[in-house]
């Protein structure tokens, strides 16, 4: 029987006074300053830098030019196209740093991750030009300390606080961060160590301009590595087409590697993720609730935390709630369909083969992301659970959790997942009840269009198990709002 999933008081509270001093700082600027480069910082870092990007600088830019109205120019239209060029120079001058950071921080390793905003930050002060619309003038040395608070809390908070993974590192940060802001104090100490006719916030701009060159080439020359298809001789060796059946071996081209059967179809390997999505795949609800989890994927997880911890609950306790239900040894091979961004794999023991597949690229993008920094290795794969591709009888264990409701087939994805597993494994199934989907999904804005107007109500589907399936049970989870299903495939007589 599950544990009882009891709220943490203290959890709580510190989450409700963190949310204060976020929502005090969109009303007073020295508050606004520190947490305003702390969300940007950690939005930024949730998006494709592209769309990360386009988003920061709306945000940025139709703010300021509603701040500004009184100093709109009146005289005509060409001063007017001259002052939104220069509000417009500002938005992208303040959000490319953010930019520069989401592309080369994943490239280095611990602390020094946290660098490339701050030093960006400052080395861009040298690119603004006399700016004609009244605003301050920018302090160096403050914006390096601000950008670089932010980037560090950014980095506690995806390592999730890990004192083994960030112990050291906030140490080094915690010295240098106190040491810098008693020199920040002491501006004559400073000049007194530089060139008579050089002045204290170029000398250390073109110090930070430095330090980014050196961190972009380093970035460049160490990409991020992923281990070829063509090592994984076991993985292969159980690999079959979803819709030939026929096994798969490794073409390599340009270093780039596909996936080909027998009778030459041709299946993508895109930053080490094997893709066997076809456009028919995303029809119906899997096209629908796909669109779904392809926006909210860089944050799916910090949102889970977040609720977690404004309830008082421990998300670990909410995980094992299900996940204590698999029987998962040492050296077992693990597959679970709709993987998502893989925060089940933290539940299981180390020294097992994992697997995942789904059917969004952001949000394995985001497992891939997961897996590194929890130091786990998995075989991911963009393709359709309904259609898996691999031999039967691979996996020791086969489950799914949080996603079977809304598959186009459940019968078929259960169907696949148990033609998948070993003769004898464990299977679970693992969703919300319609209870929950009403009483959360419909009533957030944004998921409400997607959950409110289903033709039917999610339904336990414990009667699409075969028969022949052995020990089914169904458990329901947390007052009823969650079910899990568990069962064995029968061993081979």
């Amino acid at each position: 029987m599950p544990a009882e999933v009891r709220p943490n008081r203290w959890s709580q509270i510190v989450a409700w006074v963190v949310l204060s001093l976020f929502l005090a700082g969109f009303f007073y600027h020295p508050i606004g300053l520190w947490t305003g480069a702390i969300g940007a910082a950690w939005f930024v870092g949730t998006q494709r830098p592209g769309r990360g990007f386009a988003w920061m600088l709306a945000i940025s830019f139709v703010p300021s030019l509603l701040a500004n109205w009184r100093h709109f120019p009146l005289t005509g239209p060409v001063p007017v196209l001259q002052y939104l060029g220069w509000m417009l120079l500002v938005a992208v001058l303040g959000v490319l740093p953010f930019t520069f950071h989401r592309v080369v921080s994943p490239r280095i390793p611990g602390l020094l991750s946290t660098l490339p905003l701050p030093l960006a930050g400052v080395a861009f002060l040298l690119l603004q030009p006399p700016l004609p619309i009244g605003a301050a003038p920018a302090n160096g040395l403050r914006s390096f300390l601000v950008l670089w608070l932010a980037a560090v809390t950014v980095w506690v908070w995806n390592l999730e606080f890990r004192w083994k993974r960030v112990g050291v590192g906030s140490s080094i940060f915690a010295a240098l961060f106190v040491l810098a802001a008693t020199v920040s104090m002491n501006r004559a100490f400073v000049r007194g160590l530089l060139p008579a006719n050089m002045p204290v916030g170029e000398s250390f701009a073109w110090t930070c301009l430095a330090a980014c060159c050196a961190l972009a080439v380093y970035a460049l020359l160490h990409p991020v590595q992923h281990q070829s298809w063509a090592s994984r001789t076991k993985t292969m060796a159980s690999l079959k087409s979803p819709f030939t059946g026929e096994s798969l071996h490794v073409v390599s081209d340009h270093d780039r590697e596909t996936l080909v059967s027998t009778s030459g179809e041709r299946f993508p390997v895109r930053d080490g993720i094997s893709v066997f999505l076809r456009p028919q795949d995303l029809t119906g609800d899997n096209g629908k609730y796909n669109h779904l989890y392809e926006t909210i994927a860089g944050f799916y997880d910090d949102t889970q935390r977040c609720v977690a911890a404004f309830r008082g609950l421990a998300l670990d306790s909410y995980f094992l709630n299900y996940m204590d239900l698999l029987e998962v040894k040492p050296g077992d091979s693990v597959l679970e369909t709709s993987v998502g961004t893989g925060l089940n794999f933290k539940y299981l023991p180390r020294g097992v083969k994992l697997s995942g597949l789904d059917l969004s690229a952001g949000m394995l993008a985001n497992c891939q992301r997961n897996l590194r920094r929890w130091e786990m290795d998995a075989d991911l794969y963009l393709g359709n659970a309904e259609s898996l591709p691999f031999a039967d009888s691979t996996f020791d264990v086969v489950y799914t959790a949080g996603a079977i409701n809304f598959f186009n087939d459940r019968a078929k994805a259960i169907r696949e997942m148990i033609r998948v597993a070993k003769p004898g494994s464990p299977l679970m199934i693992e969703d919300e009840t319609e209870e929950y989907v009403k009483s959360t999904y419909e009533k957030i804005p944004y998921t409400s269009s997607f959950y409110g107007d289903r033709k039917q109500a999610v339904t336990v589907p414990i009667d699409l198990v075969p028969p022949e399936m052995e020990d089914i049970h169904l458990e329901m989870l947390k007052d009823g709002k969650f079910y899990a299903i568990t069962f064995r495939k029968p061993a081979v007589s």
